[in-house]
């Protein structure tokens, strides 16, 4: 407010007379700078937004009813009343044509999120001060989030003749002031007219591109790269923009453009960095290693790359230059230190190397990776036995949130579960779900060690309770289906509950597990053939091998039966249904 009304000041008034001066040793005030405003306003300022120069003001007296007004708007801002402070300064900048106080209205429009206000403002702004790029550019982008197009584009057209020497950097951010918008195609057609005269430089097809992916246009977006590439050869911005476009259509395509890219121009770091993701992306995992190792020469203190060599070694299996890696990322004070404590952990526990694995773990502080090195040193210690220890551990553990808590108390119960503590782990979920009756997780796992006491009115009543609490729950879809089905019961509802829990989740070997076990037994071993390979060419699970098994069995293919669950059997020696299975149909 004082940068306001010292600016207002700065006119000697019309109606004193020519030859009344300052008085001796004083001089004319002058107008406070940005900062100053910035400093005592109310409200935040744009810092794009610059004081207008002083010899574009109004000549005006500051009268008391302006005064009065100015006042008024600037205490109804401070007391919240931010509807009565705009128009307070819209009024005032209509009767005075000050752009300051157009601009401010502007602002505190803005800031207020009054958009048909904020627009009437900037557009009074722009008609009191209409050379003002500051005025024009505000203009532009509140038309822009009103989704005025078409208004905004003769501004925004105005702004990038005015640019100069910076037209280049204007033109290649010119895509971020429609990010906003929903309807990518009619910003396509905006960004193609407004790029119009300038489809001679490179920065101009560039942004017809990158408007062009934003819609979906990949043709066109490879092809107007492909014009930028030819107006600037070498453009790593170009070449990144074509892949990316290329990619939805034919992946192969996409990193063969980066490939030839990088045969011409060995040190574009950023093309080969993509190289390497779009590698990952593809699981092609040894090649996307020495890419990353290339880069990692070229730049060894990258410590993006480095994560990179190290998580892709971990891929790789190759843990020894995981490990190197990853104590290099924690020497250079990376960013995550956590994670790269957890991965390290990780390892050892690859490594069978128990202690050096909880210690990892154990180191991992406060945060985001917290409570998942917290589960795997509770398994650890389930694994050797320990688990009255693994129990106080979870026990002890600082659970950041409810879902931490939650996702402790579950770990605990899954480890009395598997060692043979169902009726334990039951009353321990129980007693949860007692103060979280719609807890999801909870309802979940308690269902699951209700089936394993026999106890089915338990099972049901609590997957029915979670569907009805979370409609897109395949896997409650799932295990009330196939608890029915395994037992013989309500098959016709089972194979129903089981096609729900595949339309969810199509690609779930476990629910595919299902349905093929559905299908068998209600005596289709030929359909459930299908669903059952499907399952277990995704995940090859010692229970999925098991119907498989009994699937082919049945089928008359008994050595295809038998050598799928020797096989299965050599890798999962504890499993006890491959045990039953084998024990079934193998003599």
């Amino acid at each position: 407010m004082a940068a306001l009304l010292s600016g207002c000041a700065t006119q000697r008034p019309p109606s004193a007379s020519a030859g009344e001066q300052p008085a001796a040793g004083r001089t004319q005030p002058q107008a406070d700078s940005d900062d100053d405003e910035e400093a005592d306003a109310p409200l935040p300022a744009h810092a794009q937004m610059q004081a207008p120069r002083i010899e574009n003001l109004p000549k005006q007296e500051l009268t008391p009813q302006i005064l009065y007004q100015m006042l008024m708007a600037e205490v109804a801002g401070q007391r919240g009343n931010l509807p009565l402070s705009t128009r307070a300064y819209i009024d005032l900048a209509k009767s005075t044509r000050d752009p300051r106080i157009a601009r401010r209205a502007t602002e505190i429009a803005m800031f207020s999120r009054q958009n048909d206000v904020a627009l009437e403002a900037a557009k009074l702004w722009n008609e009191i001060e209409p050379d003002s790029p500051q005025a024009r550019q505000t203009l532009a982008g509140v038309l822009v989030g009103s989704d005025r197009l078409d208004e905004a584009e003769t501004h925004i057209a105005r702004l990038l003749e005015q640019e100069g020497a910076a037209l280049p950097g204007a033109l290649l951010r010119l895509n971020r002031l429609f990010a906003r918008q929903s309807d990518k195609g009619q910003v396509q057609r905006v960004v193609n007219k407004l790029t119009q005269p300038y489809v001679a430089r490179p920065e101009g097809r560039l942004a017809r591109a990158e408007a062009a992916l934003n819609a979906g246009a990949g043709d066109a977006a490879v092809q107007e790269a492909d014009e930028a590439l030819r107006l600037k050869p070498g453009w790593e911005q170009a070449v990144l923009i074509k892949a990316q476009a290329q990619r939805a259509a034919s992946p192969e395509k996409s990193v063969a453009t980066l490939r030839e890219f990088l045969s011409r121009n060995p040190k574009a770091r950023e093309v080969r960095l993509q190289y390497a993701r779009s590698l990952v992306n593809d699981k092609q995992y040894k090649e996307a290693r020495s890419e990353f190792e290339r880069l990692l020469k070229d730049f060894p203190g990258n410590a993006d790359v480095v994560y990179a060599v190290g998580v892709l070694s971990m891929q790789l299996n190759d843990y020894d230059a995981a490990e190197a890696s990853l104590r290099k990322l924690l020497d250079m004070e990376y960013r995550d230190p956590n994670l790269v404590r957890l991965y390290l952990g990780q390892i050892a526990e690859e490594r069978k190397q128990t202690d050096e694995a909880i210690k990892w773990f154990s180191s991992v502080e406060a945060g985001e990776q917290y409570a998942a090195a917290q589960v795997r040193i509770a398994n650890l210690l389930a694994r050797q036995g320990r688990i009255d220890e693994a129990r106080r551990s979870l026990q002890g553990a600082a659970a950041n949130s409810s879902r931490d808590r939650v996702q402790f108390l579950l770990t605990e119960a899954q480890i009395m579960r598997d060692a043979g503590q169902a009726q334990e782990a039951f009353d321990l979920v129980s007693s949860q779900l007692t103060s979280q009756p719609d807890q999801p997780d909870l309802l979940y796992e308690s269902a699951l060690l209700a089936e394993r006491l026999g106890r089915m009115d338990v099972l049901e009543t609590n997957l029915r309770r979670l569907i009805g609490l979370k409609p897109d729950h395949a896997h409650a879809y799932n295990a009330l289906g196939y608890s029915l089905a395994d037992r013989g019961e309500r098959l016709d509802e089972a194979q129903a509950l089981v096609a729900k829990a595949l339309e969810i989740s199509p690609d779930d070997p476990f629910i595919l597990d299902s349905m093929g076990w559905v299908l068998f037994k209600r005596g289709d071993a030929n359909g459930a053939l299908a669903p059952l390979q499907r399952a277990y060419g995704i995940r090859q699970d010692p229970e999925i091998a098991a119907h498989l098994g009994e699937v082919l069995w049945a089928l008359g293919k008994r050595e295809d039966a038998q050598k799928l669950l020797r096989e299965a059997a050599s890798a999962n020696p504890q499993n006890e249904v491959l045990a039953n299975a084998i024990k079934k149909l193998i003599p």
